[in-house]
């Protein structure tokens, strides 16, 4: 899978103004062209992908852990645009200007969200999870996830301790009994097994209070000004992804101007792992 483990990358963190700390680790090339990436649900720093290719082509990539997971501290007050802010002042504080970003999965909106304040270079959006909560999508879901939307919306403490509750363990078997045919291959590797096991181990450290406040965050409405987002985005999905869209990303595409959609033949929701090399080709 050619990942790296993360006692073998370059961790480091930065203080906020507030005083709250912001971890971070680096994997590839040490002064190899930046990257940033948000990783997707309950994942933070530890993640990563494409390891042979990140020293092939020289990147150096930049892995966050977001507030509430890892080694990141708790934010009471977190929001999409807060945890923007956090990252534009980590960038500033390793002395980095507009730089690629990418994202996977949950970390959609904390991406999208960073790329319409104007502070990266480009976005890459990989099986990004999309927002339910706007009527659009919301009219595709089934029945089911329709009604956790509304819960969301009408009584978010009761959904958020309901998300609090989650450990390591029920992370790894909800994400496991949810596999289908196309990303067997990628979750049956023991080495990406062990990357994400150890992942989650990592984010849920201090406990979960930090991925309950990202779901509440990524199920609720976004409300981002995606039509103002000025930078090449690309959106890439599998076109067998059976969970990040209901529409593989068409519509999302659509909201954010001269986007332009990557749909992988055959390929499931596990494409940040099995196809790196497709959309490190992309970084504007």
């Amino acid at each position: 899978m050619n990942t790296s483990d993360i006692v073998s990358a370059r961790l480091g963190e930065i203080f906020l103004p507030d005083g709250r700390a912001l971890g971070f680790a680096e994997y590839g090339t040490p002064d190899g062209t930046p990257v940033l990436f948000i990783p997707g649900a309950a994942s933070g720093r530890a993640m990563n992908f494409g390891a042979e290719l990140l020293s092939e082509r020289a990147i150096r990539l930049i892995s966050v852990d977001r507030p509430g997971l890892g080694s990141s501290d708790h934010d009471p007050h977190k929001t999409l645009t807060s945890v923007a802010e956090d990252l534009r002042y980590l960038l500033s504080a390793l002395g980095l200007g507009r730089i690629p970003l990418i994202a996977n999965s949950q970390g959609a909106p904390f991406a999208l969200a960073l790329a319409a304040t104007g502070a990266v270079s480009s976005l890459n959006l990989v099986s990004p999870s999309d927002e339910v909560a706007h009527p659009l999508i919301t009219a595709m879901l089934p029945e089911e996830m329709v009604t956790l939307i509304d819960s969301v919306g009408r009584e978010p403490e009761t959904v958020r301790a309901h998300f609090a509750r989650f450990t390591p363990e029920l992370m790894w078997e909800y994400v496991m009994s949810e596999i289908s045919a196309a990303d067997a291959e990628v979750y049956g590797d023991e080495e990406f097994r062990a990357l994400y096991r150890r992942t989650l181990t990592e984010s849920f450290a201090g406990g979960a209070d930090g991925y309950a406040a990202d779901t509440i965050l990524a199920m609720s409405p976004w409300r981002l000004p995606l039509d103002q987002i000025d930078i090449p985005v690309h959106v890439w999905f599998g076109d067998r992804d059976e969970v990040h869209s209901p529409d593989h990303g068409d519509t999302l595409t659509h909201r954010i101007p001269g986007a332009q959609r990557h749909l992988v033949s055959g390929a499931g929701g596990s494409l940040l792992w099995s196809e790196p090399g497709l959309f490190l080709g992309y970084l504007d």
